[in-house]
């Protein structure tokens, strides 16, 4: 399901809508032009990049009415290839395509000029109805996101949140960072908070991600540096 922020222009479609698919990997491109494949009629992919380096001059010379990119790739990521895009041609829409159900992601995008931040178990049929508002002027995001970060955007501005919440940890990883900085092991955090090492290991990793570090050693760091805990 996904939640659309706005009301359609209403302006008649001329034709198919034309797009770009941009990610890092041929697999995922390949099952979105398959995805969307039955939907010719409203939707035609008219070219694809891999990575963000490879799609501006892609995007440059085909114009598309919308491009569709996934958020996370090696090098620049779709967050970057927006921005830039943007820039070049500020009415270009851009939808963001994720596996990431990240309110963190969903501001950076949105802060970025994106058109839609969309997760990757949408359907087709829903995907096509979504760039279709897109197009239209519709900001649309996931519903389930877009929930949590009205209710995550209200508490940040009234300041009732964790240490770490402005960062985009959640209470729990706030908690589990909370354990790291005073050196505790995964197995001994597990066993503090009564869950299983794999829990905590995956929250370490979401930790990890949050804060753009790929250790303990960086988390305890920005963790001191960024004044969540002192």
């Amino acid at each position: 399901m996904t939640l659309s922020s706005a009301t359609p222009s209403g302006g008649a479609a001329t034709g198919p809508l034309r797009i770009v698919l941009v990610d890092d990997h041929e697999m995922v491109i390949a099952g979105l032009k398959a995805m969307l494949a039955p939907f010719q009629g409203r939707v035609r992919v008219v070219g694809s990049a891999i990575g963000a380096e490879q799609a501006l001059p892609v995007v440059a010379s085909l114009t598309p009415d919308i491009v569709l990119c996934d958020v996370r790739m090696q090098g620049a990521s779709g967050l970057d290839l927006c921005r830039e895009l943007r820039e070049r041609r500020p009415d270009q829409k851009v939808v963001l395509l994720s596996v990431y159900d990240d309110e963190q992601y969903l501001f950076q995008a949105l802060r970025a000029g994106a058109s839609g931040y969309l997760l990757k178990k949408i359907t087709g049929d829903e995907l096509v109805r979504q760039l279709e508002l897109a197009n239209s002027g519709v900001t649309v995001i996931d519903t389930a996101l877009a929930g949590r970060a009205v209710d995550t955007a209200a508490r940040l501005q009234s300041n009732e949140f964790w240490p770490g919440a402005r960062h985009g940890l959640t209470h729990r990883e706030s908690e589990v960072l909370s354990l790291i900085v005073t050196g505790l092991s995964n197995r001994g955090i597990a066993a503090r908070l009564v869950v299983s090492d794999e829990t905590i290991k995956s929250h370490v990793r979401s930790i990890y991600r949050k804060l753009g570090v790929g250790d303990r050693a960086g988390a305890v760091a920005a963790a001191l540096r960024e004044g969540i805990f002192k």
